[in-house]
């Protein structure tokens, strides 16, 4: 299921193609390079995510059904999963920032389609006619 920011995106990546020009492509270009890349990034805070619910969960039962457990596990375990859960949270939130950064950058790329775009439809339909919403049909 696409959201609707992926629906304007295709919708945009769709329009200009009907642009002649080699600046299309290298825009075509690094639409489809910051999708996959922010694709990359999504499925990797996912797993970050799993892998913090894992330890949560893991340290859960240890505390609850396990008697004297930080004392009674060998104290490497309990450190590394520590250092893991540390470690997962961390890239979760650096995943977090780089996911932002990507959707800015194809929120300019986006941009950069829109005006392309209205700039193609110009050049062939002439200058819109400038027309107030609040108007209501013509002719009244």
């Amino acid at each position: 299921m696409m959201s609707e920011h992926q629906i304007h995106t295709d919708f945009l990546r769709q329009c200009i193609l009907y642009e002649e020009g080699a600046g299309r492509q290298e825009l075509e270009e690094g639409i489809a390079r910051v999708q996959r890349d922010a694709r990359c990034v999504r499925r990797a805070a996912w797993l970050m995510a799993i892998l913090i619910a894992l330890i949560v969960i893991g340290l859960g039962y240890g505390t609850v059904l396990v008697d004297n457990f930080p004392y009674n596990a060998p104290q490497f375990v309990v450190n590394l999963i520590f250092a893991v859960g540390l470690g997962a949270l961390i890239s979760l939130l650096a995943f977090a920032g780089l996911g932002m950064v990507y959707r800015k950058k194809l929120d300019q790329h986006r941009e950069e389609c829109r005006q392309r775009v209205a700039r193609l439809l110009e050049s062939r339909l002439g200058k819109p006619v400038a027309t107030s919403w609040r108007d209501g049909p013509a002719g009244d």
